[in-house]
């Protein structure tokens, strides 16, 4: 059974006594006005005169800082961490088990990778969000060159049936790219 939006204000209006039960009242928030500029998720400040009607008055003291509280764990990280954090994902994709009776790792990218089409992009978006991670981190365009070749090629040869889900397991695209990562970052600190 769902509610309306009015049904849900007028019963959490009429528990904490502000309003008889039947009637509908809207909570406004109070607060001083946002202050400073509004910035988008790259960084860049967004003029106010082009949200136009989206700031509606109720919600002006409303504010989320994710990168300063606890809800976003990875907001003050260093670039080790980051790093570290790269590398444990490409594990987990690339070598985290041991096919039983064998020496040969897989990961949960050879598994995923078993959904036909589905897996193929799941798996290759993975591996491109690892790239844009290394491209936060400072790596030149080509380094970040040769980790998209590695996804392509990943991508390409994985889209053919069983042969390349075999060639997905061995190449490991993914710890791959770490490896570029990671060895660019230690000539960086030369």
């Amino acid at each position: 059974m769902t509610m309306s939006n009015e049904k849900i204000l007028s019963l959490d209006a009429a528990r904490s006594g502000r309003a008889s039960p039947g009637t509908t009242s809207r909570a406004a928030f109070g607060g001083a006005e946002a202050r400073g500029p509004i910035i988008d998720q790259e960084g860049r400040e967004i003029p106010r005169e082009s949200l136009g009607a989206s700031l509606d008055p109720r919600f002006q003291g409303v504010r989320f800082d994710f990168g300063h509280s606890s809800a976003n764990p990875f907001g003050n990280l260093t670039r080790e961490q980051r790093l570290a954090r790269l590398d444990a994902l490409a594990k987990l994709l690339d070598i985290a088990f041991i096919l039983p009776g064998t020496n040969i790792r897989y990961g949960i990218d050879g598994l995923i990778n078993l959904i036909p089409v589905v897996g193929d992009i799941i798996t290759t978006a993975l591996s491109l969000w690892l790239v844009r991670e290394a491209r936060s981190l400072g790596a030149p365009w080509h380094v970040t060159a040769r980790m998209l070749g590695n996804v392509a090629i990943q991508g390409v040869v994985g889209t053919v049936p069983i042969a390349g889900d075999a060639f997905d397991v061995l190449f490991r695209a993914n710890m791959r790219n770490v490896r570029l990562l990671r060895r660019w970052i230690e000539r960086q600190s030369l």
